[in-house]
């Protein structure tokens, strides 16, 4: 504490400054899909979502994010989030994907891009 100016006692110094927080990013566990799935509620800060979990298998494509989950004590289908890989990304539309079988059907449609000229 600093001394107060006028009395020479201490006086009250301000509160530390508070840390913002993320908020509370927690999953809970509704059910099973029939090829095996969870059907989970994720509330992450004010944002509430439905989804699916799966397990990673090796040698497939990971499709959304990687999350490590701790179910609580008292409740283990309630479970605490941790992120370990962020794929997704907050935007709209659909993910733009140009794969060899799309372009080759392009050019068969369209034909092939015409070289830009060069400049004189």
């Amino acid at each position: 504490m600093r001394p107060s100016p006028k009395t020479g006692t201490p006086a009250p110094q301000d509160p530390p400054a508070a840390k913002p927080s993320r908020g509370e990013d927690v999953v809970l566990i509704h059910g099973r899909g029939e090829d095996g799935t969870l059907k989970v509620l994720r509330k992450k800060g004010d944002e509430l979502s439905a989804g699916e979990l799966r397990p990673l298998e090796e040698g497939k494509p990971i499709v959304g994010d990687v999350l490590r989950l701790k179910p609580r004590r008292e409740l283990p289908l309630l479970c605490d989030v941790e992120e370990e890989v962020v794929l997704t990304e907050r935007r709209g539309g659909p993910p733009q994907v140009a794969t060899d079988r799309y372009r080759a059907g392009w050019e068969a449609l369209w034909g092939p891009k015409e070289p830009e000229p060069l400049p004189s």
